[in-house]
């Protein structure tokens, strides 16, 4: 689905793209997909230049789902003293909060096609494998108890 993409991609940056083919739910459970892109990872940074990649030019990017496990990576990577740094990360509408669902970027497109609000609820539970029945809770907040919620609050807030 995103071979035209990436090759545009690596045509218009002169650039090696990599594109990991990850297993995917519901077949393959989550923690599955992040694995597999942990992984791949791993592996092109400890081999890059074997491939004619500069280690300390990588970057990772995803879209959706992509992002979600594109920031997962890059932070599961960030300590590691045995690999190149990544050089950035590019992240496409990915998910990546789940404390609170009424934030005003939520709120603000909580009705935009492709990305409508129960929509992305819906397909991040079953990504998780987690019960749909929790979606109007989530909505109300009743999904984190309240000392956690005060915990993170410095970190995911309308400020």
């Amino acid at each position: 689905a995103y071979e035209r993409t990436c090759c545009y991609f690596a045509k218009k940056t002169n650039s090696v793209v990599v594109s990991v083919g990850y297993r995917l739910a519901p077949e393959h459970p989550f923690p599955a997909q992040f694995e597999d892109c942990l992984s791949a990872t791993i592996h092109l940074l400890r081999n890059a230049r074997e491939h004619g990649v500069d280690p300390s030019r990588v970057v990772l990017c995803g879209d959706s789902s992509g992002g979600t496990l594109t920031a997962a990576v890059a932070q599961a990577l960030g300590n590691r003293r045995d690999l190149p740094k990544l050089r950035a990360q590019i992240l496409i509408y990915p998910f990546l909060q789940g404390v609170d669902f009424n934030l005003p970027s939520y709120q603000q497109n909580k009705g935009i096609p492709v990305l409508l609000k129960e929509r992305t609820l819906t397909l991040g539970l079953k990504y998780l494998n987690k019960d749909l029945n929790v979606i109007q809770e989530m909505f109300k907040g009743r999904h984190v108890l309240e000392d956690l919620r005060l915990k993170y609050q410095k970190w995911v807030s309308p400020d």
